[in-house]
């Protein structure tokens, strides 16, 4: 199997969120179930027909964090250096038709966040930037046509 890129935050991050779905989501769901069951006819229970879904939806999502944190190479952004975009990298772009500029770190699947100025290094933007350099312009394919950035600055920290 392939391994996931991410940083050290966002697996820390992600433990935290499988660790509160083991310990208290998935007792809590177990409760709501018993309750719904002390009710009578499951058949016709709305509540624990409910219950077995969100349980069914919390261990779907145990198993694919456990799954994603097995395969985690966790990449520490701080020891990284250098002039070209790479994973981890903060990237300050700017589009070159409207001249809005843009910064992003470039991180794992699974930790994007683009309200947070988190982008996923699968995205069409960082692929095109990956192994490009400062002051060179990118032209990236997106739904409203092609878009051209050119790269202000590279950071790693």
């Amino acid at each position: 199997m392939n391994k996931i890129p991410m940083t050290t935050s966002g697996y820390e991050h992600l433990q935290e969120e499988l660790k509160k779905l083991v310990n208290e989501d998935r007792l809590n769901i177990i409760a709501a179930i018993a309750e719904a069951r002390s009710h009578g006819d499951l058949s016709e229970n709305a509540e624990y027909q409910y219950a077995k879904e969100q349980q069914s939806l919390i261990e779907g999502k145990i198993q694919e964090l456990e799954s994603v944190t097995a395969l985690a190479e966790i990449i520490d952004v701080s020891t990284l250096s250098g002039e070209e975009i790479l994973f981890g990298a903060i990237v300050e772009i700017k589009d070159d038709e409207s001249g809005d500029v843009s910064t992003y770190q470039i991180v794992g699947e699974y930790e994007s966040d683009i309200e947070n100025k988190k982008l996923s290094i699968s995205s069409p933007l960082a692929k095109g930037l990956i192994g490009k350099t400062k002051d060179d312009v990118v032209e990236i394919k997106s739904p409203k046509g092609i878009k051209s950035y050119t790269i202000l600055s590279v950071k790693f920290k």
